[in-house]
């Protein structure tokens, strides 16, 4: 854990590996349905059908596509049972697991943004909260 701060406390130092462990981040969950996928999955392990439930209008392929890169990419794993018929469930690996907190962050900001940026600056909204 040690070695793994003082390695981040380096990467903040220099612009170059600042950048390349960013895209490294974003690449590992570019993407309009990675982060929806991960989202139902920190609720726990889910088969497909649960997950293709959860996220409204997006397609049987483009799920299936996703969650194959999602586990080329560590993020999640996919578990065979041997029964009739097939049943797959699909979980975060630990290293998905560590997305939470980046996850929560994210949610904290957005609130925050929505609130100062967006919802100050619309007319309908701004007229409410003057007339109060």
């Amino acid at each position: 854990m040690i070695q793994s701060l003082r390695s981040v406390e380096n990467v903040k130092k220099c612009p170059v590996s600042y950048v390349l462990a960013v895209q490294d981040t974003l690449n590992a969950f570019q993407g309009k349905w990675k982060m929806p996928i991960i989202g139902t999955l920190l609720f726990g392990k889910k088969r497909f059908k649960e997950i293709e439930r959860e996220i409204s209008k997006i397609t049987p392929r483009m799920l299936s596509q996703e969650l194959k890169d999602l586990e080329a990419n560590g993020i999640i794993s996919r578990k065979v049972y041997n029964t009739i018929p097939v049943t797959v469930e699909y979980e975060l690996t630990e290293s998905g697991e560590q997305l939470h907190r980046v996850i929560d962050t994210m949610i904290e900001w957005g609130l925050q943004h929505r609130q100062t940026n967006i919802m100050d600056n619309l007319p309908a909204f701004s007229d409410v909260r003057n007339a109060g």
